[in-house]
């Protein structure tokens, strides 16, 4: 079960408040308060590849799509 879709299950423990209580408590995403996981992607959400350099919080794909419009330049 990944963590976008832990909620799924909260429709078949309906009937059993206790059962999804503890589901709960153990199944949610840890909240990061640090480390590669906290910096996501502000255009997409990506995890990986982050580049908060200049306060851009963006991923490298997306960095290379808007690049241009953000003002910088491609040096080749």
């Amino acid at each position: 079960m990944t963590t976008s879709n832990y909620k799924k299950v909260f429709k078949q423990l309906e009937t059993k408040p206790v059962k999804l209580k503890k589901f709960l408590k153990h199944s949610a995403p840890k909240d990061r308060k640090y480390g590669a996981r906290k910096h996501r992607c502000q255009r997409c959400g990506r995890v990986g590849g982050h580049i908060s350099k200049y306060g851009l919080r963006l991923c490298r794909q997306c960095f290379r799509e808007t690049a241009l419009e953000l003002g910088f330049k491609k040096y080749s």
